[in-house]
């Protein structure tokens, strides 16, 4: 059998039962046929697990769905409660029970215009959102509603803040309507809390700029304030017409910003009890100024242009609240002119308990023509040692003017001392009696006065006594006078008009026996000394007296013949007392009076008093 005729053993063979693995080939793939082994694992799968998963996987999800909707619908429930409660507060609750000031603590003045005042305040701050919407910690509580506040509590601690924006605070008295003070408050951060202690340590320090601007009608603010001191109490009303609220801080934007809302015509009542002032009881009337404030020194010295004023006063301070304000400016008038005759500021000050010092400085306003008659009248009754009124302004408040008390000196200042008349001579010229010799003295400025003068001219008006003056002469006789007097600007030569003569004392003092008054000014030379402890500047004077009349009083020939008999036949000569009163015309340096028909920076004082004595002998 060839070749051809065998059967083909690839085609024909079939594989039956068992046999041995054949031996892998490089033609045998190195795995096998995947499908075959899902189609294996498949087969092995019940179809009963497969509905067992759907089951469950359906079961799971719906379990979470319904949590999610139990949870949704409890967590809006719950916001409800709480927006139901919070939208339920009123504003004046809030303002009243649940917001809770201190303070202030400090207040700083920083700056102060004609549109208002700046204030910085310093104080403490909080709200107690605990209890405004009645959610802080109850024992008598059950435990769903503590669990109910547990949550809230939560939610506002995590909230922790919210900003405040308001609109102009207007103060008025608690029953009336007429505005007292307008406020403005930047926008603040109100801290929230929950639970606070009893005392005042939860609060949290703040600090705001606040604008404070006073109602032009000063007439108003000055009867409330007197109401107010009678009672005791300064009751007021405070009403926002507006506050925006939104959660969180000022400068941070987050999802706490998402809670906001708003409140309106928010209105408050405020009592503040008026701090007690030892000697000033509520029953008498509101204090003035003087009794509030005392000099306790000042001093005007001269510049070549200007007369400058330095002074220290003590404030008293019956609260303990921490204040300081920058120089402020102050104008000082006299209540019988309009005109301002000294701009002064203050220094920065800090108010201290009990006792705030003040000082200031300034100088001597250009002194108008018609000021001329009320500036002489306050020297003449300070020179007097009689107190003075004076009137203080600022440019900052206009319309504002308070009263004050310009103390008088104590004891009188005595300006003219040590007044004697050297070489001394009495002589008869026909039917009278003259007198002649140098007149001396001391001219002593009352503490606080370093003025540099120049003397020019003195008249005397003397009492002549047959030995020392007696004491206790009579007072009215030595009233001060002060005047700027018209003349003509011809300089030292041009004398002042003479002033007016002085009535005699009714009755004489006992042993005045003569008079003596030049018919004219005595020109005078001064020269600076030494000042006493406590005094201001003291000057020597002098001037000639050339054969003035002396004028016996009436009914006092005896008393006058006695005392010459004495000059004359006595070894020892006579002591003459003298008492009485001069007129000195005197030039300040820097005394802005440059009128026209006056010397420039001269006035004439008056009625200055003076005693002293003199011993004549027989020459």
């Amino acid at each position: 059998m060839n070749a051809t005729d065998q059967p083909d053993d690839s085609s024909a063979h079939v594989d039956k039962g068992k046999q041995r693995a054949q031996d892998p080939t490089e033609r045998t793939p190195l795995l096998g046929s995947s499908s075959a082994l899902l189609n294996d694992a498949a087969a092995s799968i019940p179809a009963d697990s497969h509905r067992r998963l759907r089951a469950t996987l359906t079961t799971v999800f719906l379990v979470s769905l319904s949590i999610c909707i139990v949870l949704f619908v409890f967590l809006a429930l719950l916001a409800l409660s709480y927006a139901s409660k919070a939208s339920n507060l009123k504003p004046e609750d809030i303002v009243n029970h649940h917001l809770v000031f201190a303070g202030p603590d400090k207040v700083d003045v920083l700056n102060v215009t004609k549109e208002g005042v700046w204030l910085h305040v310093h104080g403490r701050i909080g709200l107690d959102a605990g209890k405004a919407i009645d959610i802080n910690t109850d024992l008598e509580d059950g435990p769903l509603r503590e669990l109910w506040k547990a949550i809230g509590r939560w939610s506002v601690c995590t909230l922790d803040r919210v900003s405040v924006n308001m609109s102009t605070i207007t103060v008025t008295p608690e029953y009336g309507t007429a505005p007292l003070v307008l406020l403005d408050i930047a926008p603040l951060e109100l801290p929230l809390s929950v639970d606070p202690p009893e005392d005042l340590t939860w609060l949290t320090p703040v600090s705001m700029p606040v604008h404070v601007q006073l109602t032009a009608n000063n007439t108003h603010v000055i009867e409330f304030l007197k109401d107010s001191w009678r009672t005791g109490i300064l009751s007021v009303r405070a009403e926002v017409g507006q506050a925006r609220v939104r959660g969180g801080g000022l400068d941070r934007t987050s999802w706490r910003s998402t809670f906001h809302g708003q409140l309106s015509n928010i209105r408050t009542s405020i009592h503040i009890k008026i701090p007690s002032i030892p000697g000033l009881p509520h029953q008498l009337p509101f204090p003035a100024l003087s009794n509030l404030i005392a000099l306790q020194s000042f001093n005007i010295s001269s510049h070549p242009n200007n007369l400058n004023l330095a002074a220290t006063a003590s404030i008293l301070t019956p609260t303990k609240l921490s204040l300081s304000a920058p120089s402020l400016p102050f104008l000082v008038s006299l209540p019988a002119s309009a005109t301002p005759l000294a701009s002064v500021s203050s220094f920065p000050t800090t108010i201290t308990y009990p006792n705030t010092t003040l000082s200031i400085e300034g100088h001597i306003l250009p002194i108008a023509a018609s000021a001329l008659p009320a500036l002489a009248e306050f020297l003449a009754r300070y020179l007097s040692g009689e107190s003075n009124t004076i009137q203080i302004t600022t440019p900052l408040l206009p319309g504002y003017e308070v009263s004050a008390e310009f103390p008088a000196p104590d004891p009188r200042p005595q300006i003219l001392r040590d007044v004697t008349i050297k070489d001394m001579k009495i002589r008869p010229v026909g039917t009278i009696f003259v007198a002649s010799g140098i007149v001396q003295g001391r001219i002593v400025l009352p503490a606080g006065m370093h003025m540099h003068l120049d003397v020019e001219y003195v008249l005397p008006d003397v009492l002549v006594f047959d030995g020392e003056v007696p004491p206790a002469p009579e007072p009215g006789y030595l009233r001060a006078q002060v005047a700027a007097p018209l003349r003509g600007r011809g300089g030292r030569g041009d004398a002042p008009p003479m002033p007016e003569e002085p009535p005699l004392p009714n009755p004489l003092p006992d042993r005045a026996f003569a008079h003596i008054r030049p018919d004219a000014w005595l020109p005078a030379v001064s020269a600076p000394m030494e000042p006493e402890e406590g005094m201001g500047a003291a000057y020597a004077v002098s001037a000639r007296v050339v054969d003035v009349p002396l004028e016996v009083l009436p009914g006092r020939q005896k008393e006058f013949s006695n005392f010459v008999g004495k000059v004359i036949f006595g070894s020892e000569g006579a002591t003459a007392g003298l008492l009485g009163s001069a007129a000195v015309a005197v030039t300040v340096e820097g005394l802005p009076l440059d009128a026209p028909g006056r010397k420039a920076g001269e006035i004439a004082l008056a009625g200055l008093p003076f005693q002293g004595s003199v011993h004549i002998k027989k020459r």
